[in-house]
């Protein structure tokens, strides 16, 4: 049988319905019998393939589930049922996930960004779930919106869009108008938050991230995106204690997140914190990563205390 890594991610994609929201999920087996369960829960601007080299280096150490979420990598709204699209509801929708793929199993849960976000708050809304959970892993994640390191003026700007694009009307204008593959292809990559992921790409590799791009601005619902960001901009995430560690990976020189604050305020949530920093010089791995590019955000030393707790 071929290795996973020689295959395509396709072929460990099954559909995923839960609560009539219709999706899509990657599912891993394990390499060893004795591997545990590990569940990644991804952030915005997602989709499954584009964590397929994340989910194949998670792989090494147990079976991997990666489910999508509500509004995100193509998964059908929370709009559609007649419910927001925030952080509380995306928890709940998590919860139930848990509690019908690992009813009798222990899990060890890895978390992007804003996935990580919406798993403290699962955690805090459903303490029962805690007893699942065997390691808890942040990847960049955070808890409190002044953990962002956006100017006044950035703020300003981003929270006020984020207001208009929430909308149902906007958010409408936004993917059929400003979303325009045209326009992204002539724009996008000189935009504000754009510019680091381009800057070093050209020929072939610039076409295929730019590619990718306009398909995860393409699958990733544009009102759910805008209402996640109206609520990181407002997020106190550091109200509750959830009785578990967090082993968290961050990047040196990210541009987004204050790792002080981030680690300030993960510690006044979980009973200990431990950092780990990747080698890598970006927030994430870009959308094209392969499995080498994106080991780095899975340290070593990491991987060690997985595999020892596992």
């Amino acid at each position: 049988m071929k290795s996973v890594r020689a295959q395509a991610p396709e072929e460990f994609i099954v559909p995923l319905n839960i609560n009539n929201l219709e999706g899509r999920m990657l599912k891993l087996p394990p390499q060893r019998k004795r591997h545990g369960e590990i569940l990644f829960i991804y952030g915005q601007h997602s989709s499954l393939e584009r964590w397929w080299g994340i989910a194949q280096e998670l792989n090494k150490l147990g079976a991997v589930t990666v489910p999508d979420l509500p509004g995100l990598g193509g998964m059908t709204p929370l709009y559609k049922i007649g419910k927001p699209a925030t952080i509380d509801n995306m928890a709940d929708y998590l919860a139930a996930f848990i509690k019908l793929k690992y009813r009798n199993k222990k899990v060890t849960i890895v978390a992007m960004s804003l996935g990580f976000v919406i798993v403290t708050r699962m955690l805090q809304k459903y303490p029962d779930i805690v007893k699942k959970v065997n390691i808890l892993v942040s990847i960049v994640g955070f808890a409190h919106a002044s953990d962002l390191k956006f100017s006044k003026k950035r703020m300003f700007i981003y929270r006020n869009a984020s207001k208009i694009f929430a909308r149902k009307w906007p958010a409408l204008w936004f993917r059929y108008i400003a979303l325009q593959p045209f326009f992204l292809r002539q724009i996008y990559h000189r935009t504000h938050n754009a510019k680091e992921k381009f800057e070093q790409m050209s020929g072939d590799e610039f076409k295929r991230t730019m590619d990718t791009e306009i398909e995860l601005w393409h699958i990733n619902d544009v009102r759910t995106q805008f209402k996640n960001y109206l609520e990181m901009f407002a997020l106190d995430n550091t109200n509750i204690q959830v009785n578990l560690p967090v082993y968290h990976v961050a990047a040196k020189k990210d541009r987004y997140f204050d790792n002080v604050l981030v680690e300030e305020h993960l510690r006044r949530i979980y009973t200990d914190f431990q950092i780990f920093y990747t080698t890598a010089p970006n927030h994430a791995p870009t959308v094209v990563a392969s499995a080498k590019e994106a080991a780095p955000f899975f340290p070593l030393a990491l991987r060690r205390i997985v595999a020892q707790k596992r």
